[in-house]
């Protein structure tokens, strides 16, 4: 668990500053989220989502091992 903590955590900086280059390309007028954000957070989201599939797997599984 301790793991997937660590690499959402990681996962969020790298949204952070992607979000920050892009707004630092765009310039300080476009207030609005632009496509390639909405991508970015997308894709975020599908690997934190994955994670934690992962995650939930794996404890599963550990927890069937045990009782067979």
């Amino acid at each position: 668990m301790l793991h997937t903590l660590a690499a959402l955590a990681v996962l969020q900086g790298y949204i952070t500053s992607a979000r920050r280059a892009v707004r630092r390309r765009l310039g300080d007028d476009d207030v609005g989220a632009s496509t390639l954000e909405l991508v970015i957070i997308v894709l975020g989201l599908i690997a934190v989502a994955t994670l934690l599939v992962v995650a939930i797997t794996a404890a599963v599984q550990r927890r069937v091992d045990q009782i067979t």
